[in-house]
């Protein structure tokens, strides 16, 4: 469905050469459901904007279901759907009016388009609200609305740019059923981007990790947990000292001090070397007060990738 070999875009201001992406090759197969991660500023929109045709390339190809985004966008468009970060609805139709408008923009009839509305209605339970202006809508009635907008014309790969930012956590589980149901319904193909590193690790059968331009890191969540951040072991001990022997013991894997008396280790297997680690602690007189193990997160892999966290404070306003 994806094909992009060397996708690069280098803006220009003033004087300044900037590099938004730096040669992206990035392969996506039918029916996946790819998560595209990465901090503000990494390239993630810029990717999406040329592979959606939006924004052409500096250099290098894409290949996107079926035809080149430089050489064909309109073959391109008529393939894809593109749900951006803003709502794509107007203010002075209503919702049913919306869809069908749509509709008849991909040169679908009248009577086509009035039972494609119809039918998105239902799938994304907005029957509801087909009276409705889309200014009277919440959030997450108003982004179910977009992917609506988005699949009019039955694209058999949809791009949706951060489709749960700022939403409630239940307009957001909301969102993501309807997420589902489309894959479940069509077998469609779902390239995202998201802040939201739980709905990533849950959701996405594959993430990509874009940072400075250039993607890092691409397998599933549990093969970048295990393969980059590793399980946890974390021990907390009576005294500084014990900490500081305790550190030592673990340094055979992993470990650092997380605060005076806390001991974090990483390690391949946590529930196979806590044990051995607690032994090894008490041949050497060092009596663990607590002891916990976890499992990584991908926000430990993008810690691990980058030196820093992709925290809350990245999410766009």
């Amino acid at each position: 469905m994806i094909h992009a070999r060397g996708l690069t875009r280098v803006f220009k201001l003033k004087k300044q050469r900037v590099e938004a992406v730096r040669g992206i090759d990035l392969d996506v197969e039918e029916g996946q459901l790819i998560a595209f991660l990465g901090p503000n500023g990494a390239g993630k929109s810029t990717t999406l904007r040329m592979l959606t045709t939006l924004l052409p390339p500096t250099s290098g190809t894409a290949t996107v279901a079926g035809h080149d985004v430089a050489r064909d966008p309109a073959a391109v468009r008529a393939r894809i759907g593109y749900v951006g970060q803003k709502n794509g609805a107007g203010e002075t139709f209503r919702v049913r009016d919306e869809l069908v408008t749509q509709g008849r923009c991909y040169r679908m009839t009248r009577r086509e388009a009035a039972a494609r509305a119809d039918e998105l209605l239902d799938l994304l339970d907005l029957r509801p609200l087909a009276k409705r202006g889309p200014n009277t809508l919440s959030g997450g009635q108003r982004r179910r609305l977009d992917i609506a907008l988005g699949l009019v014309h039955r694209p058999a790969l949809l791009f949706l740019d951060e489709p749960s930012t700022g939403l409630d956590p239940k307009s957001r589980a909301e969102v993501w059923s309807h997420i589902l149901r489309l894959r479940e319904a069509y077998g469609t193909t779902l390239f995202l981007t998201t802040h939201y590193l739980e709905e990533a690790d849950s959701m996405a059968e594959r993430v990509v990790v874009i940072d400075n331009g250039e993607i890092i890191a691409d397998g599933t969540a549990e093969q970048l947990k295990n393969d980059l951040a590793g399980d946890h072991v974390t021990i907390t001990t009576a005294t500084e000292q014990d900490a500081a022997t305790a550190a030592r013991i673990g340094a055979a894997v992993s470990s650092e001090i997380a605060n005076g008396t806390t001991v974090r280790l990483r390690v391949a297997n946590a529930a196979a070397a806590l044990p051995e680690y607690l032994r090894a602690l008490d041949a050497a007189g060092v009596k663990a007060v607590t002891a916990e193990t976890t499992r990584p997160t991908l926000d430990d892999v993008f810690l691990t990738l980058t030196g820093r966290s992709l925290t809350d404070d990245d999410i766009p306003a």
